[in-house]
């Protein structure tokens, strides 16, 4: 083989890979509670939430493009450079990515379940089992990064091909929606941190960037592809977002009503039939696996450098990390109004990963001689400090209305 053929073999490798870490990134993102969140907050605000959503795109390309350069130009994990910037820090940003983790991952499991009953008519619990086991497998064979990889690019597709076919059967008022994204009538500023937490707040914006560093994408040549695959990430999730409050708005311009008790499958049914519920659980099942997947991975990931065993025995923290969130679920459940407040409270934890990577990217022990853009800085700064603002005042003054 000769070496423009290693440099291109080479080439296509890397490409692969940074499209994984898109996908994972995108995939873990869009799971039950972006679902049920997307759902809930258009009927609540119509055509205006597409103001919300173009608010929290911005924020999340601010916080991604900078987490995803700086953990790739230092070679380390957040939580080792968190222990640098600050000794001790890193422990308590992995406590906190592990329990929002776990909180997610039993609403991920329950998602399995719900959209296992609706494809087969399984009893829920006997299919967030089933679905544990297949996330499970995963991780058992020799090469499960790769096998994650694909996994999540399959049904990153499947999710936004058949949201897509129930946008065309709700026929929303596309010409409001742009309108209105940009002349809201309201602004709902809960809307935008459980947005933005549910995107890349908690353990997600980390899934991707930690990806890449286990498959050895790092240093500062790989910046320009990097860049490249975190847009990529929040462009992917983005599209789903879209889609789906294309089709929920569809229904609410309709005067339908939405079922509080399933939202997102209501949606589905009223604008397609059986058909859309039917699709609508396809759609639950391929967001739930993948974020119990991308969950998963990335929270063990975050304690994995802090021992040796833990290194040595990940796959089997990871499986274990599964069957954890399982249990929880088939005792205690997952209900609407909490996988809002997990994407709410994720998006606290946001301000404080981001500001440590911003604080990192300005020490030479950490980054050597690599100088962070200002523009980047400045973008990263605006998504802390409103993000701290929109979180502390959401979570003082709205938060508790949720549980009224």
């Amino acid at each position: 083989m000769s070496t423009q053929q290693q440099l291109q073999q080479q080439e296509k490798s890397n490409w692969s890979i940074l499209l994984g870490a898109a996908f994972l990134m995108a995939t873990s993102a869009i799971g039950p509670g972006f679902l049920t969140q997307t759902t809930v907050f258009t009927e609540q605000l119509a055509a205006s939430f597409g103001f919300v959503i173009l608010v929290s795109i911005l924020l999340d390309i601010g916080a991604q493009t900078n987490i995803w350069r700086i953990l790739v130009v230092a070679e380390k994990r957040a939580q080792d450079i968190a222990n640098l910037v600050f000794p001790g820090l890193g422990y308590v940003l992995a406590v906190l990515i592990v329990l929002g983790g776990i909180a997610f991952n039993i609403g991920n499991i329950g998602g399995a379940g719900l959209g296992a009953n609706v494809i087969f008519g399984i009893d829920p619990v006997m299919g967030a089992i089933i679905s544990a086991v297949i996330a499970v497998a995963i991780f058992l064979v020799k090469e499960a990064g790769l096998l994650m990889d694909k996994f999540t690019q399959l049904m990153g597709f499947v999710m936004i091909g058949l949201t897509l076919f129930v946008v065309f059967k709700a026929s929303p008022p596309v010409g409001e929606a742009v309108i209105k994204t940009f002349a809201p009538d309201t602004i709902d500023l809960l809307a935008i941190v459980t947005l933005v937490g549910g995107t890349v707040g908690g353990y997600i914006t980390f899934a991707g960037g930690h990806r890449l560093l286990d498959a050895g994408i790092k240093g500062v040549g790989a910046v320009p592809q990097v860049t490249k695959s975190s847009v990529s990430a929040i462009g992917i999730a983005s599209i789903m977002r879209i889609f789906l409050f294309l089709a929920a708005l569809g229904v609410v311009a309709q005067g339908l009503p939405i079922n509080p008790e399933n939202p997102p499958a209501s949606v589905f049914q009223l604008a397609a039939g059986d058909i859309g519920y039917r699709l609508f659980g396809v759609v639950m099942w391929a967001a739930a696996i993948t974020s119990v997947v991308g969950a998963a991975y990335t929270s063990v990931s975050f304690i994995r450098t802090f021992h040796p065993t833990i290194a040595k025995y990940d796959k089997s923290i990871i499986v274990a990390f599964i069957l954890l969130s399982t249990v929880i679920f088939i005792t205690i459940g997952k209900p609407v109004k909490m996988l809002i407040l997990a994407g709410a409270l994720n998006g606290l934890i946001l301000p404080v990963a981001l500001t440590v990577m911003l604080i990192a990217a300005y020490k030479k022990s950490i980054v050597g001689e690599y100088r962070h853009p200002i523009w980047m800085t400045a973008a990263g700064v605006i998504v802390v400090v409103l993000m701290a603002f929109m979180g502390g005042y959401t979570l003082i003054n709205q938060l508790p209305t949720l549980f009224k």
